[in-house]
């Protein structure tokens, strides 16, 4: 058993002892998992550096990760299920986005929401994946040992890339407060800095001499090997990278062991291992959103869902908009949270049944290793439409060529939100997201796809657990024209006044790496011709066709789109966010709407009355409970959820200042 002990430090009563339905109450579990792993061991061998970790007396590799653990007061009344919720960066997000509870910050505990995962009685499960967590209460980490050789601590160069939405001098290397790889050497004057305007842009080499590895103290420099300040400052758009070098090396993929080994003791190790769900877990399920949700899909790929002595892991996974890319969780300086167009994280295989490369004549699939070993489980890729603008959702249900539709293995479905955004929509609108200073020239894309969400991990479940099938997959697709390119639809956005058409994707491109590591090591030696952009067509209001359509989308009160332009305050104009989509209002009156110039009709020119309105809402929602794709208790929410913004639309709600075309 790769668990060699589970530290409990804390247990308590859940939300202050609620029950939650037939279920009951729960208890809320905290401590520290620590882990062995064997480097001889085929598949932990997988595993970058491995055998460069340092070794107990046994060889084997000590590491450990935090934990927590809900589950049932009274586990006979739970449904047996370990739901396994991979950390986002420290944080679980499956609260938020299926129990619609809010986000919780590191001195709250988790809110239960509305309940519904426990409702359901699933044990639910977080754990420590990540190494680079910052050091936060509440947040979850691992702990895992650095790669050294017989000269100690290993060094080489990294790459580390960034776009501020704000003037700065000063940026640490890493995102989002990560712990940043430090440098070497202060005066390392053969680290290099360029910036470019966008991805396919021409880089510049900004001179060695005008910055530093420093941070700015009372307007002056201090040396500090985990940030660069450059004086003149670091414009907001623009495209960074530096280039460096690091003794820090530590063994990431670490975190994907400790996340199979951790499931595994769980589901089936023995009260007196201990074990607090000893005899009662019969089967599991993974979750994973976006960040995540790749690493799931890395998980996948490594053929990682046995234990070491060949038990299945996970019997279902959902892998949340996590668009075609894996991740840089498993290779020397991994950044887990980096999505960059050079990131071995945009590496093939794309789709989960086999394709050929003809560019690099390789043939290989997301499950090729899975499959040869066994225990492949019941697979949900389920993605918004910030994917096709950002992540090239297209990648995972069509060729590389992009000529023709890719279908996925039977025990996969892949489900697409139509005119959605990375997060689930959010309202009141809103153009500016105050946690990171990115602002949209639309508001941010409102619709919220939770609802489906909830249905379709109760498919899942009774896949797994009954072997019901769910629904079939439904995405746009080539062979209904669903899906199209970019030419066919931008007319469609540009007839609405103050709307631009995005001029800069975030493209990836066909990548290879030096395996001897000459250059910096997480760059590649060439980069290729890119794989095509494909994206859902739309229909005469701008909303897509293809997919699971939300009342938000069959009965529009507005135009929404999983794409937004960065504002013109925030630099690169023309270049899209990246995770966030638009919502833009339909006029109220006739009058207002051929006033603006506006090809869209107005609500008056749609809907009779709000109860009108309404009905077709009501109707909406149950064609989608008929197709499986809404639960029961969802049904009113759809309804209530549609009224409220209806009257807020109706009420005037105030309009964004927009440029015009």
């Amino acid at each position: 058993m790769a668990v060699s002990r589970l530290e409990i430090n804390t247990r308590q009563p859940y939300a202050r002892g609620q029950t939650f339905g037939e279920v009951g109450s729960y208890e809320q579990l905290d401590g520290i998992v620590y882990f062995d792993a064997d480097p001889s061991h085929p598949d932990n061998a997988l595993i970058a550096d491995i055998d460069l970790a340092p070794k107990d007396a046994n060889g084997l590799v000590n590491f450990s990760a935090d934990f927590q653990i809900l589950r049932p007061v009274d586990p006979p009344k739970g449904t047996h299920t370990l739901f396994l919720d991979v950390v986002n960066r420290g944080r679980g997000r499956v609260s938020k986005l299926i129990n619609d509870a809010p986000d919780a910050n590191s001195t709250e505990p988790q809110s239960p929401g509305n309940g519904f995962l426990m409702r359901q009685g699933y044990t639910m499960v977080w754990c420590g994946w990540q190494h680079d967590v910052p050091e936060t209460p509440g947040l979850l980490g691992i702990q895992v040992p650095q790669a050294v050789n017989t000269n100690g601590p290993i060094s080489g160069n990294i790459a580390f890339s960034f776009q501020p939405n704000y003037l700065t001098q000063v940026q640490m290397l890493s995102e989002r407060g990560h712990q940043p790889y430090p440098a070497n050497h202060l005066e390392d004057w053969d680290s290099v800095l360029t910036v470019r305007d966008h991805d396919e842009a021409e880089p510049e080499t900004i001179p060695r001499e005008q910055w530093h590895f420093a941070r700015l103290v009372e307007g002056k420099r201090v040396p500090d090997a985990s940030r660069i300040c450059y004086e003149a400052g670091f414009q907001p758009g623009k495209i960074y990278q530096v280039i460096y070098s690091t003794s820090k090396a530590p063994i990431a993929g670490l975190g994907l062991l400790g996340t199979r080994d951790l499931v595994s003791f769980l589901r089936y190790g023995g009260a007196d291992l201990g074990n607090p769900c000893a005899g009662d877990i019969q089967y599991a399920l993974g979750f994973g959103q976006s960040q995540s949700g790749r690493f799931l899909r890395h998980l996948l790929y490594l053929g990682l869902n046995q234990d070491e002595v060949g038990r299945t892991v996970f019997d279902g996974i959902i892998a949340h908009v996590a668009g075609a890319r894996r991740g840089e969780f498993n290779q020397r300086y991994a950044q887990p949270s980096t999505a960059g167009k050079s990131s071995m994280s945009n590496l093939a295989p794309f789709t989960d049944r086999p394709q050929t490369d003809t560019e690099t004549d390789q043939t290989d699939s997301l499950l090729a290793r899975q499959s040869a070993k066994g225990s492949v489980p019941k697979i949900f890729l389920l993605n918004s439409g910030a994917e096709y603008w950002w992540a090239h959702l297209s990648l995972i249900h069509t060729d590389l060529t992009g000529t023709r539709d890719f279908a996925p293995s039977e025990s996969v479905r892949l489900y697409y939100y139509s005119s959605t955004q990375h997060a689930s929509g959010v309202f009141p609108l809103t153009d500016i997201d105050l946690s990171n200073g990115s602002k949209g020239e639309q508001y941010f894309n409102c619709v919220d796809y939770r609802p489906v969400l909830r249905a379709s991990l109760a498919n899942l479940d009774q896949w797994v657990r009954t072997g019901a099938e769910p629904p079939p997959s439904r995405h746009p697709r080539l062979d209904d024209g669903t899906l199209t390119t970019l030419e066919n639809i931008e007319s469609t956005f540009t007839a609405i006044r103050g709307v631009n058409f995005p001029k800069h994707l975030k493209r990836i491109s066909h990548l290879e790496f030096d395996p001897s590591r000459s250059l910096a090591e997480n760059l590649p030696s060439k980069i290729g011709s890119p794989y095509p952009v494909l994206v859902p067509l739309v229909d005469s209001n701008g909303n897509e066709l293809g997919g699971i359509r939300l009342p938000d989308i069959t009965v529009p009160i507005g135009t929404h789109m999983g794409w937004n332009l960065r504002h013109p305050d925030t630099g690169a104009p023309g270049q899209v966010i990246g995770t966030t989509g638009s919502t833009i209002p339909f006029k109220v009156t006739q009058v207002e709407r051929e006033s603006a110039g506006d090809p869209r009709l107005s609500l008056e020119e749609r809907y009779a009355s709000k109860e009108a309105y309404l009905e077709q809402v009501k109707e909406a929602s149950q064609s989608l409970l008929r197709e499986g794709f809404l639960l029961g208790e969802d049904l009113n929410n759809l309804v209530e959820q549609a009224s409220e913004r209806y009257d807020s639309l109706i009420s005037a709600m105030p309009q964004p200042q927009l440029a015009d075309n």
